[in-house]
Order: structure tokens, then sequence, then C-alpha cells
């Protein structure tokens, strides 16, 4: 029929051909979409692990409305992004009646449980000068809570309800989170209760900003807003390591928010616990950060730790013989970067306390052990928080506390005390001196250094700052043109 047996024989060659190529696809590797398919299933791990991590927390998270007498000065603002972030917590006021001659103020925001018997851990500028203390539960359930202890000093406080068998968060080491860590913020920002927000650690160690005395803040960009003040910080164990505690920016969220890392919060909570005030140890010392350039002079090989300027005669330091000009580089093992971190680890330690110290003589290392004595109490009354930046006016101020008003003239007024003046500055150029009272910027009332400089931020962008102050003689305005960005 004109087909040859070789011709026949020739013809199951495509079907192996195909059979081989079929194999061939089968040692490539797999499709993009089954890539796809795995990321997916790793996200919804994540999701699931941050699932977890709400449903365990969350109950032991805490509503906290907070009730005092409104102070001379305060505002009722919508707007919350052009508040002080303080200031917004006790933004809105209750209408006042005519047998109300005092109206009140209401601050909402978060704690968190942190035995099965009531004690909660929040923020002291929430509920420290409250003279009522609402706390509601994840089921609803409603309490008066009483006063622990506070500490201004760190923003730490500590309240209690009458419960038993509650939910608790646990405690973590803070000293151990890392830079890039997965964490999870819960609160109730706005008042929307038990919200979850997730971010990394963007930072450890964040110092002089305004907030409290003694700062080491972990900054984060899980997003918190106002009303998160006071809740906790977990890592992906459930488990606390900070107290949510303030935002960077111009008044909501931006991604830069920091608490209070739970190792130096928990040192003030037993001590509120156990006597409901925190009593910190104390050198003897002043001190200042080694700057750039400095260790070459003191026969170091770093510019890192905590130049020791002056020893306090008869003091802690001085018994155990700490020198001027010894550099502080470590303290109970841990590495001092700068005079705030030697303040705050020595702070974390009680009167009466023996710890050991590392310094650097003349470039060679000795190890001091010194007991500590108690801190002087008109310290932590006098400096109230500082705002040692000197910013566009050219001046430093410091909170007015009971001590500099009584000392200054100014008792019932509430503002910051000018503390200096940088030669030719426009605080100069305007007249303004040390021990002067600034209670307003821009018409808008300062009753801290945060404020002031964060009022002073603003007035910079609106290229002019209106000072309202007052000094033994006289109050006056006093108007300064600044260079806006």
């Amino acid at each position: 029929m004109g087909t040859s047996i070789a011709h026949l024989r020739s013809r199951p060659r495509p079907f192996v051909s195909v059979v081989v190529f079929v194999l061939m696809m089968a040692t490539l590797p797999l499709p993009a979409f089954g890539q796809e398919d795995q990321s997916i299933a790793t996200l919804r791990r994540m999701g699931k692990a941050f699932a977890s991590i709400a449903e365990k927390a969350s109950p032991a998270v805490v509503g906290i409305r907070a009730t005092r007498v409104a102070k001379a000065g305060s505002s009722s603002r919508q707007n919350p992004s052009n508040d002080d972030f303080f200031e917004y917590f006790f933004r809105r006021q209750m209408p006042r009646r005519r047998d109300q001659p005092e109206p009140k103020e209401v601050a909402q925001g978060s704690g968190f449980l942190v035995t099965t018997d009531g004690f909660i851990l929040t923020n002291n500028h929430l509920v420290g000068e409250a003279e009522e203390i609402a706390v509601q539960l994840g089921d609803g359930r409603k309490f008066t809570a009483k006063m622990v202890g506070t500490d201004p000093e760190t923003d730490v406080a500590v309240v209690r309800i009458a419960a038993e068998n509650l939910p608790y968060v646990e405690l973590a080491n803070s000293d151990t989170l890392e830079v890039g860590e997965w964490v999870i913020a819960i609160g109730n920002p706005f008042g929307l209760s038990h919200t979850v927000t997730a971010g990394i650690v963007s930072a450890k160690g964040r110092q002089g900003m305004g907030v409290s005395y003694y700062e080491d803040f972990i900054q984060t960009d899980a997003a918190i807003n106002f009303g998160n003040s006071g809740g906790p910080l977990l890592n992906l164990d459930g488990k606390a390591v900070g107290i949510n505690t303030a935002i960077i920016g111009p008044g909501g969220n931006i991604g830069i928010g920091l608490a209070i890392p739970i190792s130096m919060a928990k040192g003030v909570y037993e001590q509120l616990k156990e006597n409901g005030k925190v009593v910190r140890g104390y050198l003897g010392v002043e001190i200042g950060s080694m700057e750039a350039g400095m260790g070459e002079f003191f026969g170091a090989q770093s510019d890192k730790g905590a130049v020791v300027t002056r020893v306090l005669d008869d003091s802690a330091a001085a018994k155990a013989g700490v020198k001027a000009d010894d550099i502080i580089v470590e303290v109970e093992g841990e590495s001092i970067t700068t005079a705030n971190d030697l303040m705050n680890r020595v702070a974390m330690h009680k009167p009466g306390s023996k710890i050991s110290i590392v310094v650097l003589r003349e470039g060679k290392r000795k190890t001091i052990t010194i007991t500590l004595d108690k801190r002087p109490q008109e310290i932590s009354e006098a400096v109230g928080g500082s705002g040692k930046t000197h910013g566009p006016l050219g001046l430093s101020v410091l909170t007015l506390t009971k001590q500099l008003a009584a000392q200054l003239g100014y008792e019932g007024l509430s503002g910051v005390v000018v503390d200096e003046v940088e030669s030719g500055s426009l605080a100069e150029e305007y007249g303004i001196e040390p021990e002067m009272l600034i209670t307003e910027v821009n018409r808008e009332p300062v009753r801290n250094a945060k404020q002031f400089n964060e009022a002073m931020a603003k007035a910079k962008q609106k290229g002019k700052a209106l000072l309202r102050v007052r000094s033994e003689e006289r109050t006056s305005l006093v108007l300064i043109p600044l260079s806006p960005k």
C-alpha cells in the first residue's frame, strides 16, 4: 500500500518525545503561582499568630476613664491633630452647672492587669491627678479603681480594682528586646475598645523626648493613637515589653510611638505596690555625656560613657573612691553610653543597694562597689522635667514645681521657668531673662517643659511666637518673629 515496514516502526517516536517533555517539566522549579501560595500561607500563619496573641491578652487590657477638676486655662478642642498630647486626654470638659462651681475634665485611656487580684499598670499622665478612676474590663464589668501610687518621673502609675480571678498580662524582660522584632499594641484609641495594631521595634533607648525625667523609650511603628496611652506593648509570646505612652508628630499617629520599657516599669511597679511611692538610689555625682572627640583627652578609645564632672562631698560615690574625670562605662554589667543611661540604671536600685560600676581612669578600667544613698527629695521636686534643648529662641526651661513656685513667688500658677538664655539669642534680644515664667505660647497654655517645646515647634512653623511672660513685677506679652522651616 506504499508504506514500508521501516516507516511503520518510526511512528511511535512522537509519543516518546511527549513523555520525555512531561518528565522534563516535572524537574523544573515550581511555577509562580506555587510560590505565591507559599507566601500567602506564611502570611496566614503570621495573621493567626497575631490573632492568638490578641485573643490571649485582650481580656486583661482595660479601659480607663479618669475625672479631675478642670484647671484654669483649660480648653475644649475638637481637632486632636492640633492638640498637645497630654492636653488631649483632658480635652472633653463636662458642662458646668450652677450647683457645680468647678467644672470637671474627663480623660480616656488604657491600662492592663498584671495580677489576678486587680493590680493595673497605666500612665501617670492619665490618672495622676484624677479624683475618680473608672475601669471597664473586656467582659463589660465596671469598677471604681483605687490609686495605689504614681511616679511622674517615669510616667508610670498603678491602680487597683476590687476583684479576684482576673486575667492578666505577664511581664517580659524588655532588655532582651531587639530592633526589628514584631510587637503588638492593644488599647482603646478614641474610646474604641480593644483595638489591636502590629508593627516592629523601630529603636530602643530613645531619650531626651521631654515626656518624663527618666527616659529609655522603646520606639515602635505599631499604630498608637490617643487613648492607647497606658496599654501594653506585647512581644510574640503575648508578654508585655512596654507601656504605650506617647506619640511623636503633629497630633495623630504617623508611625512613631513610644513605650516605657517593662524592665524600667517593673521596678517602679514593685515599689508603688509595696510603699505607694518610689525611692531611688543616689550616687552623689554630677555627670555629663561624652561628646565626639572627648575620649582622647581621658585616655579612652571611644566617646562612650558618662564622665564625672564633680563628686559631691560625703556622698556614696565619694566614700567609694569615685573621682572627678572618671568615665563610668558599666553598671552591674550593663554598658553605659550616655549620662542618661547612667541615671536610668542607678535609679532602678533602692537606697542601701550595693552596685558594681566600672570606670575608666586615665584609660585604665577600675571596678568600684558603691552602697547607694537616698536620692535627695529636692532634686525630683525642683526639676520636674526640663527642656534643655535651647530651640529657636535660644533658651531652656524647667517645669514650674511647687518648690520652684515658692522660691520665685509664682505660687498658684503653672508654666515653665526660664532656666538659661544663650548670649546673642532671640530670647536675650527680646528681654527674656532667667527665672521669668512663661505661661502661654501663641495663646495656648503651657504647663510643662514638654508642652512648651511642642508649642515652640508649632510656633516655628507659623513664623512667630507670642509669649505670655511673668516676672516678679508684671505680666507682659512678647512677640518674637521666628524663621520657619
